[in-house]
């Protein structure tokens, strides 16, 4: 009898982003990714959302290494911050080690781990665990599923994936090895995708793309491009790079991330730009708008991006007028909508043309629709099957395109972050639930939480009020105020008669507070912001923060 498996989820279901699990046998644990999510519109303030790393510390003795399946930051994006407390290897191809690099350097940890480059077909023994990484299609180059060969079975994770037949590098999705696998001893498990699992049909190629930028650079001639895309997106840069060549423009890159991606890419030999092609961007003012393009940063419309400092006119190095063409070769991811749609108003003020996915194909998704879930399924046959990935509603429709495959319900098992997982000889169970809640970064680890979120969420919407008071303890009689401070709640110049009956209405209270027998700091601190969120409720129906500030003399 083999011993269990235990496969532990900490983020990537449920939302779009940290994706982040763990695998366990014979005592030790192999990390599955660490990835990052940008917050959502209610997370006021706050930069980065990562896994709950509690369980992790707890069993930071155990783990082995972590696969990072891509290079994408919602996969390794997380690594910075967990390796400032844990030190383990990190498995991945070039690039993605490459690209993971870059954020291990900034955050000053990079002597906590150990780079290992693996290439496609590779088998590592991490520990316990016999791990290949077999080739995958995504919108960065080199990702990989990983088969990890345990005693109780494949476990078969797809990593990000697309089964794009012509993609721009030729490296396609290895399913004869997939297949190969499910013929031999089986798959015993299957992690897969979910993102567009609601798509229909099956995804567009990423070849397509370039087609139809080499179109709008012929219709565009003689105007100065712009185009924004994802930095990781390589194969993209190529099609760009290509279409600006064919009409005989040179290239400059605009944000700090695209400047390294394209310079690390291109000493891997994954991007071809001819030297005499690049130029630096301080330059390009002075060619003619018709013999440039410049790639962006910012196709998500982050508010500090190069293409948003565009927009607003505040781009130091680049300056947008009616000669420029600007083109979002990319999609909103959900939650960003409002962003890239106040870009582009800001982009048309500044009388520039702008395209996008909207209106011109210049995009196409990394990740697999549906017919290609259900290929996918089909070539690999999983005993069990566990969607990943991606947002609820995404796991339960992938989870149906698995029972129409032929999959026993009973062996489709829906969960969401913080569940475990126990594979053993009498199949799949949900053993508990660990921590994976939000941890939220706004400067440095740990620094806001949610009751943090909620106060900022009340300043947002309705203010703050301070009530100032100043008692004698001694003689329990109220030496100053009630003074009274606000900011969002009313305009204080115009409600002068408000604030004057708010502080009568409050002292009245505090008075009869403080002449109690049970009179003490902490409980008049209570009194005050009781009264006070009373009386401003009762007279405005708003609820803002309130803050008591009650001093001894």
């Amino acid at each position: 009898m083999a011993k269990p498996v235990r496969i532990t989820f900490l983020g990537g279901l449920g939302e779009i982003g940290r994706n982040c699990a763990c695998v366990e046998a014979n005592g030790k644990l192999l990390l599955l990714d660490c990835g990052l999510m940008f917050p959502d519109i209610d997370m006021l303030g706050v930069d980065l959302v990562l896994p709950d790393f509690t369980y992790l510390h707890e069993n930071a003795e155990r783990i082995v290494g972590c696969v990072a399946t891509h290079g994408h930051e919602d996969h390794v994006g997380g690594l910075g911050f967990l390796l400032r407390d844990l030190s383990f290897p990190i498995y991945g191809s070039q690039l993605t080690l490459g690209l993971a690099k870059n954020r291990l350097t900034e955050a000053d940890v990079l002597d906590h781990t150990e780079l290992i480059p693996v290439n496609d077909g590779d088998r590592r023994q991490i520990g316990p665990f016999n791990c290949e990484f077999i080739p995958v299609t995504h919108s960065v180059p080199h990702g990989f599923a990983t088969a990890i060969h345990t005693g109780q079975g494949t476990i078969l994770h797809s990593g990000d994936f697309k089964l794009d037949l012509t993609p721009v590098d030729g490296r396609l999705t290895d399913l004869s090895r997939i297949g190969a696998l499910a013929a031999g001893d089986g798959i015993r498990l299957l992690l897969s995708d979910s993102t567009n699992a609601e798509e229909q049909g099956h995804s567009r190629s990423e070849r397509s793309v370039g087609g139809a930028l080499y179109d709008l650079f012929h219709a565009h001639e003689g105007r100065r491009i712009l185009i924004a895309c994802f930095a990781s997106h390589i194969h993209r840069v190529q099609q760009i790079v290509d279409a600006a060549l064919s009409f005989d423009r040179v290239v400059a890159t605009l944000g700090m991330s695209m400047k390294k991606n394209v310079e690390l890419a291109r000493e891997l030999g994954l991007l071809r730009i001819p030297d005499h092609a690049i130029r630096d961007i301080e330059e390009v003012s002075d060619l003619e708008p018709g013999r440039v393009c410049v790639i962006s940063t910012g196709s998500q419309g982050e508010p500090m991006s190069a293409l948003a400092l565009m927009a607003s006119n505040d781009n130091r190095r680049l300056k947008v007028g009616p000669d420029d063409t600007v083109i979002l070769s990319s999609h909103p991811i959900p939650g960003n909508e409002m962003n890239v749609s106040k870009v582009i108003d800001g982009l048309v003020r500044l009388g520039a043309r702008v395209v996008h996915s909207g209106i011109s194909e210049v995009h196409a998704t990394g990740h697999a629709k549906a017919e290609e879930l259900k290929t996918m399924l089909s070539v690999a046959r999983p005993e069990w099957f566990v969607p990943v990935h991606g947002e609820y509603r995404h796991l339960v429709a992938h989870g149906g395109l698995a029972r129409d495959m032929g999959l026993p319900a009973d062996r489709v098992v829906v969960v969401e972050d913080g569940a475990q997982l126990e594979l053993s000889d009498d199949g799949l169970t949900v053993a508990r639930s660990v921590p994976a809640g939000y941890l939220y970064v706004d400067g440095i680890v740990g620094d806001v939480g949610r009751g943090v979120l909620r106060d900022r969420r009340a300043l947002s919407k309705d203010g703050v009020v301070v009530v100032i008071v100043a008692v004698d303890v001694t003689s329990k009689s109220v030496i100053t105020g009630p003074l009274i401070e606000t900011h969002g709640w009313v305009f204080a110049p115009e409600s002068e008669d408000l604030l004057s009956e708010a502080a009568a209405a409050i002292k009245k209270d505090i008075e009869a507070a403080v002449a109690k027998d049970t009179f003490d700091i902490e409980s008049l601190q209570r009194h005050v912001r009781e009264c006070t969120q009373r009386f401003v409720s009762e007279r405005t129906r708003r609820r803002p923060l309130i803050l008591p500030v009650v001093l001894e003399a």
